[in-house]
């Protein structure tokens, strides 16, 4: 999928933390650019603020320094045009409404009326294949379904900037990939931009444009990784591919040696 102009910018961007009388640094110097349209995927060592970075690029936590800007706009709060997605999705679904329901409430709060609601939470449910569900609790559901119902409250309303903070880690090996292919399916399908952290390389590879490697607290872009896999992937084909094991071993190497940021703004691009 073409790439238009930045769409996010992360400029320079800190997070610190006060913690029995003494600071911690999370985040330090992060910049990054996501073009529109773009599929970035994020890795790096366990603990280095993954997740950190993506509350403060969705406007859930306050930066210590720095700036995030979405379409020119600087991020301050939650934007309009933001979906997210956690990996703890049963969290983020309310037992008590029904699939519709929870698919439905943020629209409720963009005070779009019921029928066009109805009409977004149809296609939406349609779209990560859950049609026939929308009658039905979370709870009556498995794991991947109810994940496939995050997603398309996510998606329902048609975000500008997807965020994405390790969805499919709680599920078994074949959901993921089923899972990983219907995102890739929607990405293409949406337009959307995707910002996608995960702890799992191969995970990252397989759907990224481009791969962001985050060094060791407090974090910063220490390697970019383009991925030039053809945009038609599947799960033996693209998996099996030498170039996929060239692009994973480099992706692997950079993230076992990743040291703390060498300066706040500059990163290798490995090409």
């Amino acid at each position: 999928m073409t790439v238009g102009p930045d769409l996010l910018r992360i400029d320079a961007l800190g997070k610190s933390y006060r913690a029995r009388e003494r600071t911690v640094d999370a985040l330090a110097g992060v910049s990054l650019t996501v073009g529109d349209g773009e599929f970035v995927t994020v890795v790096g060592p366990s603990g280095c603020g993954k997740t950190t970075l993506l509350k403060i690029v969705a406007g859930l936590l306050p930066a210590s320094t720095g700036e995030v800007y979405l379409a020119g706009q600087r991020v301050t709060e939650p934007p309009a045009d933001l979906g997210v997605v956690f990996q703890e999705y049963g969290r983020s679904l309310f037992a008590w409404k029904t699939v519709q329901q929870n698919v439905e409430l943020p629209l409720r709060h963009r005070g779009l009326g019921r029928a066009a609601r109805r009409e977004a939470v149809a296609e939406a449910l349609d779209a990560v294949g859950l049609a026939q569900t929308a009658r039905a609790y979370p709870w009556q559901l498995s794991g991947g379904m109810q994940q496939r119902v995050a997603i398309a409250r996510a998606i329902a309303y048609r975000p500008r900037l997807l965020l994405m903070d390790e969805p499919f880690s709680a599920v078994d090996a074949q959901t993921r990939g089923d899972l990983e292919d219907l995102l890739a399916t929607l990405w293409r399908r949406y337009a959307m931009t995707v910002l996608f952290v995960t702890h799992d390389i191969d995970e990252a590879v397989y759907l990224g444009q481009r791969v962001v490697v985050l060094g060791a607290a407090p974090t910063g872009v220490v390697a970019e990784f383009p991925v030039d896999l053809p945009a038609d992937r599947d799960q033996l084909g693209t998996r099996s591919s030498a170039r996929f094991g060239e692009l994973r071993a480099q992706v692997y190497a950079r993230v076992r040696r990743a040291p703390e940021p060498e300066t706040p703004r500059a990163h290798e691009v490995t090409r």
